[in-house]
């Protein structure tokens, strides 16, 4: 084991060289690379370089094996320069970094081949993602799920400007609520933003904050030099201008140099005998060293301050750092996307030791020998096992989910029901599958399950009411045995959590099947981090309910209009919207195997947009080839004949409009049908695959699933469309045979009203449809319509 001084030695060396890497894998792409469009890729060399020594004395020195790390976004760089030293990234990425399949600009679990915990990006997510990491593992070990292996520490690496994000607010509450452990974040209090400074004592707002919630908070404020200095004599006053010191006048002396610190220290301290002698001892270069030598650039300090922790309360770490240390532009306001010039970089190569044609070996420049170097970096802690990224056994999912069948149901209605009769059994299963829900679990039918399951907790804590002998419909009994995590009203919370969960196997090693509920038109509230969950390849089911203008009196406010196409336009998630129950089942039976396919493009989460209309059911047999219809995307409740004239084609909660139309049109049209669309989504992804495929493979003879349905009928059929929903969600059925079609739905906020009233008003009604298929069809006027209520 080398001493202590001799392993500080080389943790700063790699330091040193993992902002050169850094900075050179940025000067590369930009300056070097061929960049045939003319324009810089971007730079970041200053917001990585502010990293540097705080990211190698975590991954050189603390972190181990089980402990996960999401890095702000814009020091990717360092994470892939820390990487590449330790041989799990390659030169040739780091060439191509930000090209095309090269290293990524922000890590991604997905899309980088090194070693990334958590995707990062749009910022806030990646360190609220670290929060509900840490209350996933809880629940894993809660369950007996964890065997023997170790807990690990979820830490975040978080932009002082980051913190203005307020969806890491509203994660910091449901972390105090649940008794967070085992989560550091560490401030890189560079204070700076994008455009400006950050304000004047900012640091005691984050301190404040993190106290109030229950964390510790450690300030790395001063460097050895620092502290050394402090302790000279006139050392205090040295200490007291520095803590006085403006962020915005720190970081323009950092900028202008030694000499400019020597001016304002004397002007504003003045002859004070010691203080003056101490600045005067040092040279401007000595003196520049000293000023910018900040908790955060300091090996020691940030080692000491990391190795103190002995518990597993969550820290708050706020480093104190310069944006662009050692770099021409260091601490300059307008350096967020600052670029070295190649006069510069020469200049900063040589004053590194980095021979021209030597940038990217892996030890040039360092005065350490490089077997020692290699010896160090085999035996650090973190680098000692290669199987970080886990895995988990796949779930067996019955054949068909049951459920308590009635004449009339809604869909909302039939979810609890599903799930009400998997929470009965003793199966994988039902012990696999965790709800969460952003204060809406009774009114999204997440009830009955509560009920059987029960609600999760690290403490036992009976239902109060139910104690007290109060009559109750629901037992709210908290346990280390629950499956239902209780959220308060932030969609961002929900979705970060689904993404916690749907990450387990690959975190923990033990899968999960994570349920998410809410209301339908608030999935844009939480859409960001939705994207973020499906970015990250996070499985996961959320089922959003009440959806469309079907919740009448409600008003605008609670209804929806462009879900549908978010379901289609979001990667990563399957989207279906069934109008009866029993296709629900299928659907959610389908969805739970879809969230355990492993490869890419394999499987992925999966979104029911369901209703709270309660519509007729139909009594028929569920064979396989309706049920693979109904998985596919649509089939034919009413079969087509072969001169047909027109089709009604329709998505959920309409369902009794298109049959009412249809049997109406069916009177003056001939060979009519009627098209059931589970899943706008799953039809045109098929079909643009299919066409793909057909591109790519000439003479390749496939053909989509909805092309085989529209296959048959004549090209001059009309198809009338009806979602309650955007109409251009099945507008795009045209363009599949070259049928002429009217989409019908809502392009406008609903009001109060009734259901019919609505409906009506936004002409998805009976009538309305029948109108549709009158227009885009030849023939007499058809002859009955639908008696106004």
């Amino acid at each position: 084991m080398a001493t202590e001084p001799a392993r500080l030695e080389l943790l700063s060396a790699l330091a040193r060289k993992v902002l050169w890497l850094s900075s050179w894998t940025i000067h590369h792409a930009n300056h070097i690379r061929e960049n045939t469009d003319g324009l810089k890729v971007g730079g970041h060399q200053a917001s990585s370089a502010s990293l540097a020594t705080i990211m190698s004395a975590l991954y050189f020195s603390v972190l181990r094996p089980p402990d996960r790390v999401a890095v702000k976004p814009h020091a990717s760089p360092v994470f892939h320069a820390i990487q590449y030293l330790f041989g799990r990234q390659t030169r040739e990425k780091l060439e191509n970094f930000r090209g095309f399949k090269g290293a990524q600009s922000y890590p991604s679990r997905t899309k980088d081949t090194d070693d990334v915990d958590f995707s990062t990006g749009s910022v806030g997510l990646g360190v609220a993602q670290t929060l509900f990491a840490s209350l996933v593992q809880d629940y894993v070990k809660a369950h007996g799920w964890m065997k023997d292996r170790p807990e690990g520490r979820m830490i975040a690496l978080v932009g002082d400007a980051e913190m203005d994000e307020g969806n890491i607010f509203e994660a910091l509450l449901e972390g105090w609520k649940h008794g967070l452990r085992n989560t550091w974040w560490v401030v890189d209090y560079n204070r700076q933003s994008l455009d400006a400074v950050v304000r004047e004592g900012l640091w005691e707002k984050f301190e404040t904050m993190f106290r109030n919630f229950g964390w510790d908070v450690v300030i790395v404020k001063y460097g050895r030099l620092m502290r050394a200095a402090f302790a000279e004599p006139g050392g205090e006053a040295l200490k007291r201008w520095i803590d006085a010191c403006p962020n915005a006048m720190y970081a323009a002396l950092c900028f202008q140099g030694g000499a400019a610190f020597r001016k304002h220290l004397q002007d504003e301290i003045g002859d004070q005998g010691a203080v003056s002698q101490l600045i005067e001892r040092r040279s401007d270069d000595e003196l520049l060293e000293l000023m910018s030598n900040l908790g955060g650039h300091d090996m020691a300090s940030m080692c000491e301050a990391f190795e103190a922790i002995d518990h597993d309360r969550p820290v708050c770490f706020i480093a104190y750092t310069i944006k662009g240390v050692g770099l021409p532009f260091q601490g300059h306001k307008d350096n967020h996307a600052g670029l070295m010039t190649v006069t510069q970089m020469e200049k900063w190569r040589a004053a590194q030791n980095i021979r021209p044609g030597h940038e990217w070996e892996k030890f040039e420049g360092l005065s350490q020998g490089p077997a020692a170097l290699e010896a160090f970096l085999a035996g650090v802690p973190f680098n000692r096992d290669n199987q970080r990224r886990l895995g988990a056994p796949v779930i067996d999912v019955p054949e068909r989910l049951s459920f308590k069948p009635a004449p009339q149901m809604s869909t909302q209605q039939g979810f609890g029901l599903v799930l009400n009769e998997i929470a009965r059994g003793d199966t994988e299963l039902a012990s696999r599958i965790v709800t969460a829900s952003p204060d809406v679990t009774v009114s999204t039918n997440l009830g009955a399950w509560v009920n059987r399951r029960g609600l999760f907790a690290r403490a036992e804590k009976a239902d109060l009411f139910r104690s007290e002998k109060i009559p109750s419909t629901f037992n709210w009994d908290f346990s280390p045995k629950g499956q239902h995590i209780e959220l308060g009203i932030a969609e961002m919370n929900l979705f970060i959590l689904m993404s916690a969960l749907g990450l387990s196997h690959a975190i923990n090693g033990e899968r999960l099947l994570p349920i998410g509920t809410l209301y339908d038109p608030f999935i844009e509230r939480g859409l960001d981090a939705l994207n973020y969950a499906c970015y990250q390849d996070a499985r996961f089911m959320v089922a959003a309910t009440p959806a469309g203008i079907t919740l009448a009196p409600e008003g605008g406010a609670h209804q929806s209009i462009a879900t549908p196409l978010i379901g289609m336009a979001q990667d990563g998630l399957a989207s279906f919207e069934p109008a009866f129950v029993d296709e629900l089942a299928v659907i959610m039976g389908w969805g739970f195997q879809f969230m355990q396919r492993e490869g890419a493009g394999e499987g992925g989460s999966v979104y029911l947009r369901l209703s709270t209309r309660t519509i007729d059911q139909p009594q028929r047999m569920m064979t396989p080839d309706l049920q693979k219809g109904i998985t596919d995307g649509a089939y034919w409740l009413r079969r087509p004949g072969e001169n047909c004239e027109a089709v009604i084609a329709y998505t959920g909660a309409v369902a009794p409009e298109a049959i009412e139309a249809i049997g109406l049109i069916g009177e003056s049209r001939r060979d009519v049908g009627l098209l059931a669309i589970t899943s706008a989504d799953r039809l045109h992804s098929g079909w643009t695959a299919a066409r793909k495929l057909r591109r790519d493979r000439r003479g390749v003879p496939h053909l989509s699933h909805i092309e085989k349905l529209l296959a048959p009928l004549p090209r001059d059929c009309g198809i009338v469309t009806v979602i309650d929903g955007h109409p251009a969600t099945l507008g795009w059925l045209g363009s599949v045979r070259g049928h002429k079609v009217e989409a019908l739905g809502v392009e406008h906020f609903g009001q109060t009203g009734t259901i019919h009233d609505l409906y009506r008003h936004h002409g998805i009604d009976a009538n309305a449809i029948i109108d549709a298929a009158e227009a885009i069809t030849a023939g007499a006027p058809v002859r009955h319509r639908k008696m106004a209520v």
